[in-house]
């Protein structure tokens, strides 16, 4: 480890949320936020810690997202709680 505590054999995730993800490029799942209500809502639309999840495209504050063979319609506000 060096002096300012940088320790390279330390990997860092990095995440961002999906509302803010390239368009047609592959991701995986590592976080979902929010409240147990809203992580069950998103869990019965399919998405999953470790799931696969593209944005299909966005129209004004909509994201089209494939998750699992489907393709589903979310809020920007859902699609900040999903973390890639």
């Amino acid at each position: 480890m060096s002096a300012r505590g940088y320790n390279p054999r330390i990997r860092r995730v990095v995440m961002m949320p999906l509302a803010y993800a390239e368009v047609g490029q592959p991701q995986i799942i590592k976080k979902i936020g929010g409240n147990p209500e809203m992580k069950k809502h998103l869990e019965d639309m399919g998405f999953t810690v470790g799931g696969e999840v593209s944005v299909v495209s966005s129209i004004g504050e909509n994201l089209i997202v494939k998750v699992k063979e489907s393709r589903v319609a979310v809020s920007e506000e859902l699609a900040k709680k999903i973390m890639i």
